[in-house]
């Protein structure tokens, strides 16, 4: 029997036609289920990959990063090709390759950058719909920018978590926050260690409402410091996020 070998995927999907990243009892289609079908096709093996990232239902990503263990002799780099033969279009591996056997994406230190886009016109464009957040009034990037700050570092963002988060600690450091605008969207770009649970969602839904007037950038320290989910601003719809990439700080380990 072949030895087995753990193979290192980097997966780019739209995620609005799946209920989330992770496999779930009560639907066969989440970007997880789909890629164990595929794997299974071409190996014939049961497998279960290993997510780094659990995103959202309708949350997309150029850069998800999952492993899995198989015996198959297919060359590490040639599992892309494959897979993409088979799994369906609004998923693609972008890379992939042999690593370590004891390599784990969630059990090694990371940063990990997300975007949030707001499409800031009086009026929606249908077919951007699925890809940004449409916010009709006009937003101030430079206050976002300023509130944003009061975000960087280590904190305690329970204010800026869904209460439902079973995270043993709601500590977290952000290592940088740019809020700009790109034409007629306002992109709010994220960069730390570990996310909690609507996290970004959060953080993006606050930063609108500064941008909007209705708070002002300094009173984000306050929502940070009271550690309570009601004193923040409201979740973002998942459509507008995109989970960009996946910095492995010590690199990955190959063979």
């Amino acid at each position: 029997m072949a030895k087995k070998r753990r193979i290192m995927l980097t997966v780019s999907y739209d995620g609005t036609n799946y209920s989330g990243w992770a496999l779930q009892s009560s639907t066969p289609n989440t970007v997880e289920g789909v890629l164990n079908r595929a794997i299974h096709g071409l190996t014939g093996e049961d497998i279960a990959v290993i997510g780094a990232s659990r995103t959202d239902a309708g949350v997309h990503a150029y850069g998800n990063v999952a492993v899995f263990d198989t015996c198959s002799t297919i060359p590490g780099d040639r599992f892309s090709f494959a897979l993409n033969h088979i799994l369906p279009e609004d998923v693609r591996v972008v890379e992939s390759m042999e690593v370590a056997p004891e390599f784990h994406p969630r059990h090694c230190d990371t940063e990990k950058t997300y975007e949030y886009r707001v499409l800031n016109t009086k009026m929606p464009v249908p077919i951007r719909r699925l890809y940004t957040y449409h916010f009709s009034m006009p937003l101030d990037e430079e206050k976002m920018q300023e509130a944003a700050e009061y975000l960087v570092g280590e904190h305690d963002f329970t204010s800026f978590c869904n209460v439902e988060s079973q995270a043993a600690s709601h500590v977290r450091t952000i290592k940088d926050i740019t809020v700009t605008r790109n034409g007629d969207e306002v992109i709010i770009s994220v960069t730390g260690n570990g996310f909690l649970y609507n996290m970004v969602r959060i953080i993006a839904g606050t930063l609108i409402l500064v941008g909007r007037g209705k708070k002002e950038p300094s009173e984000v320290k306050r929502m940070l410091e009271s550690r309570d989910r009601k004193a923040a601003g409201p979740t973002a719809p998942p459509e507008g996020l995109f989970l960009i990439k996946y910095k492995f700080l010590d690199g990955v380990p190959t063979v």
